[in-house]
């Protein structure tokens, strides 16, 4: 399969691999740190969005959100979820907006989307100049330094007389810019078994690489990778949400 096939052709899957996430725990935790360090703006764009869960928890948090995302049969699924929202079809590596917000986020390390650090640095420097004063840019992220290539997430779900299978790890190789979401889904009924496997490339950096692409636009929070509370990062784990304010 090609290297967005997993998100266009199954999207109608999508929501199903992601089923254990806690959409609202994370909106939730964004929206604190919003209040926290934000302008007290309710504005949001959501890069990567997807199908739009996300989206749909900051409307109902009472934010005026949108959302973008480089596949339409994601974007289609969002509009259904969430009609009261604008979504458009762009590359968060270069996107351009009508009018700058309050709050930008990148959930699901959707930040490593970005093909390479070239790219990385011009979502960067589009996040910024899509801000209002005092905006907030939020995400989470990985270190390639700390990535275990061993390590794997695995659930299934029941759906419609199916059973589905979702593993899904990184890997990187331990040098360069590259690493990748390596992603399984077996579907499972009573004619039999179909297996797709597919392999996203990403961009890898470290967190001392991200902090120097990102101080020239923005004042720098980095915290646990943890929606239940706000905890400063401990720098040593290899997760993490970063708060950015613009500068």
């Amino acid at each position: 399969m090609s290297a967005n096939a997993l998100y266009t052709d199954l999207s109608g899957y999508y929501d199903l691999m992601c089923a254990g996430i806690d959409y609202q725990a994370q909106s939730h935790a964004v929206h604190r740190l919003q209040q926290i360090f934000g302008n007290a703006g309710t504005t949001h764009l959501d890069l990567a969005c997807g199908t739009g869960p996300h989206v749909r928890y900051f409307i109902d948090l009472g934010y005026q959100s949108s959302g973008l995302d480089i596949n339409q049969p994601m974007l289609d699924i969002a509009a259904a979820r969430c009609p009261e929202a604008q979504f458009s079809l762009q590359d968060m590596s270069a996107f351009c907006m009508a009018e700058p917000v309050d709050l930008i986020t990148c959930f699901l390390y959707s930040i490593h989307y970005n093909a390479d650090l070239a790219k990385l640095k011009a979502c960067i420097a589009s996040v910024h100049r899509g801000l209002k004063a005092d905006g907030v840019f939020c995400f989470n992220v990985v270190d390639k330094n700390k990535i275990d290539n061993a390590l794997f997430a695995k659930h299934t779900v029941d759906h419609a007389g199916e059973r589905f299978t979702f593993n899904s790890g990184w890997h990187y190789s331990g040098h360069g810019e590259k690493q990748s979401l390596k992603v399984s889904i077996e579907k499972a009924n009573a004619t039999g078994t179909q297996v797709w496997h597919d392999e996203h490339p990403m961009v890898a950096l470290s967190f001392a690489e991200l902090i120097d692409i990102l101080q020239p636009y923005f004042e720098v929070h980095i915290f646990e990778h943890d929606y239940e509370k706000i905890i400063p990062w401990d720098s040593v784990s290899g997760n993490a949400l970063f708060t950015c304010v613009k500068i």
